[in-house]
């Protein structure tokens, strides 16, 4: 889905695709706050036929579109927590789909050879993104997508980018790849096996099958072949993966981690980072960063160029870290070396998380501006709080730490 810190648009699927298929004025109900349904819908009517979709297909869709409320709903919902790492992995990379990917990786053994000679992307990199998104197209949502991108376009929060994949919808349909009536998935307009957004589709879906039409939805072998046609637009290198699990010497200086603190292998080499049974890792220039997840009691990864082009499908470490794992699973790996720690609370809420950040600032580290969410500035506003406090500077926000920060604001007085 960028394909969803949303899985939601950012990290369901928005892969950020510009959209320049059809000319459409931003104006109008983009701007309107509130918009008549009745009126919206008129004007999205309009719009779509100034852009050259043809009377047929508007007729067609717009005669089955209705307002679904519940979809204002889901794109107004914050959750009230986040989930932790180990809760994030363990609910997606489970044995479960390593078994049913392996089965799948030698079902379309074929398939995903031919693809991989023309994109560069091994099988289990698509079969992982499959299982992930979709459960391997056992689950694509249950909405009509129009429907739902018309209700959001309707809706004055984030209209114009919701008319632009809607009027990517219309065009999917125009142009014969996909029935009206056969496009449902999820609120946000994310359509198939691998979660496209429509303007994705219309820019990455391709026709493996040869029947003249780019079908997401009912076609496996278009939906594999589009997944790794994006991935190898987007830049993935050939020949190499997409990081690995390491081991770390005792005493390591963890402010060198984070997806910020990129440099050559050979320097984490000289470090003393060695692969999980303690060999001493290649030598050699290739860029890589390195991540502790779950802080360091938990497993370190080293991740390379290929980790940010999973990164560009959906802006979430902890998604890439898991389509990176389960690829390993599927490609007949174990399980991790150094198991994932249990929290004790499963859950982080979001309100402790804004509260962590505000007293980070008020102590005068630079946490960004206060929003709920993990990111790189907290992180290293944690690490910096932790390395003043003889803490292993890990960037990992845990219970101690919460209470810790806020002790310290009490002690200074800086919350007053």
């Amino acid at each position: 889905m960028d394909m969803r810190t949303h899985k939601t648009l950012i990290g369901l699927f928005t892969l950020g695709v510009c959209f320049s298929c059809l000319t459409w004025s931003q104006q109008s109900h983009a701007q309107a706050t509130p918009v008549a349904w009745a009126s919206c819908v008129s004007e999205l009517k309009q719009t779509a036929l100034q852009s050259g979709i043809s009377e047929l297909t508007v007729t067609d869709v717009f005669s089955n579109i209705n307002q679904l409320p519940r979809v204002i709903a889901s794109d107004r919902s914050q959750p009230e927590f986040t989930q932790t790492f180990t809760e994030y992995y363990n609910k997606r990379v489970t044995e479960f789909r390593v078994s049913k990917g392996r089965n799948l990786l030698a079902t379309h053994a074929t398939l995903l050879a031919r693809i991989q000679q023309r994109t560069g992307v091994p099988p289990q990199y698509l079969v992982a993104f499959w299982g992930l998104e979709t459960n391997f197209g056992s689950y694509f949502g249950k909405l009509p997508i129009p429907s739902a991108l018309a209700t959001l376009a309707c809706d004055s929060r984030r209209s114009e980018f919701f008319t632009r994949e809607l009027m990517a919808t219309l065009e999917i349909v125009d142009a014969g790849d996909i029935a009206s009536d056969e496009l449902v998935g999820s609120w946000a307009g994310a359509i198939g096996h691998m979660q496209f957004m429509p303007t994705t589709f219309l820019q990455y879906a391709k026709d493996e099958d040869g029947d003249g039409r780019r079908d997401l939805l009912g076609s496996v072998s278009d939906a594999l072949y589009s997944g790794g046609s994006y991935l190898a637009t987007m830049g993935w290198e050939s020949g190499y993966r997409w990081g690995r699990e390491v081991k770390l010497p005792e005493n390591f200086d963890y402010t060198l981690t984070g997806s910020d603190e990129w440099r050559p292998l050979s320097e984490w080499a000289e470090l003393g980072v060695t692969d999980t049974a303690g060999r001493q890792i290649e030598s050699m220039p290739l860029q890589s960063a390195l991540l502790v997840p779950t802080g360091h009691t938990g497993p370190a990864f080293l991740v390379y160029p290929n980790f940010r082009i999973i990164m560009k499908w959906n802006r979430s470490e902890f998604y890439a870290l898991s389509v990176g794992r389960l690829a390993d699973r599927i490609a007949g790996a174990g399980k991790l070396a150094q198991p994932l720690p249990s929290i004790e609370a499963s859950q982080l809420s979001t309100a402790a998380l804004l509260e962590l950040q505000e007293n980070l600032v008020a102590l005068g580290f630079e946490a960004g501006k206060p929003d709920g969410v993990m990111g790189p500035a907290t992180r290293r506003a944690i690490q910096s709080f932790q390395s003043d406090h003889e803490y292993v500077a890990d960037g990992f926000p845990t219970p101690a730490l919460f209470e810790a920060v806020a002790n310290a604001v009490g002690s200074s007085g800086a919350g007053g």
